[in-house]
């Protein structure tokens, strides 16, 4: 893949990435609940199951999607589900200082931050529209495809540090009870409203 293709990819995945979406209401609503370290498994988890869309999309099961519109609306369904799930545990999450070692509360884990990529059209479509747009044919197909795995690879890390760091400073401000559930409040509100980014 030329330079120029790929910067234009870079722009192209940094837009979906950095945006507000599902992923980033999450690593920050994290980062002030749990502080940075606490909550690198789910970054990571959010990055390996956008690594694993970008396969599953450039290796043929993607375009079942386009083929089966039905199977986009399920994904839908079940996508709005999990968020306004994961928005009803943001939202009621116990009150915990960033200094004890002793919380009750714990992040989210790996694994849901893998799976909610699953379930988040925003994960597919910009899986989709990155090996539609940017993908090489013939020889060239797998090293392009490991371009754009690099990609989102880069994209991911920089855009969830900058989420999580933000979450985690937000975190420091909060020093009341109050202030804190209605920072987790505001954020569960603002993940279920992902849902209608869903629907539009």
């Amino acid at each position: 893949m030329e330079l120029s293709l790929f910067l234009s990819m870079l722009g192209f995945l940094w837009v979906a990435a950095i945006t507000p979406g599902p992923n980033n209401m999450l690593l920050t609503t994290s980062g002030a609940n749990f502080g940075f370290m606490r909550s690198l498994w789910l970054m990571i988890g959010i990055m390996l199951g956008m690594q694993s869309i970008v396969l599953l999309v450039a290796f043929g099961v993607g375009g079942l999607i386009l083929i089966y519109p039905a199977l986009h609306t399920i994904l839908k369904v079940l996508g709005s589900l999990y968020l306004l799930w994961l928005a009803w545990k943001i939202a009621t999450s116990a009150y915990e200082t960033l200094e004890t070692d002793a919380a009750q509360a714990k992040p989210i884990r790996l694994y849901q931050g893998w799976l909610l990529q699953f379930l988040n059209p925003k994960a597919w479509l910009m899986g989709l529209g990155a090996v539609a747009s940017f993908s090489l044919a013939g020889a060239q197909y797998n090293h392009s495809v490991a371009a754009i795995s690099l990609g989102v690879f880069i994209v991911n890390l920089v855009s969830g540090i900058i989420w999580l760091g933000f979450g985690t400073v937000i975190g420091r401000l909060l020093s009341s009870r109050r202030a804190w559930y209605t920072f987790n409040v505001a954020m569960g509100l603002l993940t279920a409203a992902c849902v209608l980014l869903i629907w539009r």
